[in-house]
């Protein structure tokens, strides 16, 4: 998406056909446990909007892990 690209009126058709590509497919077919990680945050919004799925930022991924490990 680029930033506010996809959300810019004149480009939101072409966006979700660039997500259809690949991304939001393989999104779609990945198992509901599968983390989906995105550092950006008009890239989580456009996952969000074209799968109904919730990308995570990656250091909070990151974090999540390593306060699981030091908790147990």
């Amino acid at each position: 998406m680029a930033g506010a690209f996809g959300y810019e009126k004149e480009h939101f058709e072409l966006s979700n056909k660039i997500g259809e590509i690949i991304l939001f497919p393989a999104i779609r077919e990945s198992e509901p446990e599968t983390i989906i990680a995105a550092p950006g945050t008009s890239c989580r919004h456009h996952i969000k909007d074209g799968t109904g799925r919730t990308a995570i930022h990656p250091v909070v991924i990151l974090y999540n892990a390593l306060r699981r490990n030091v908790e147990g």
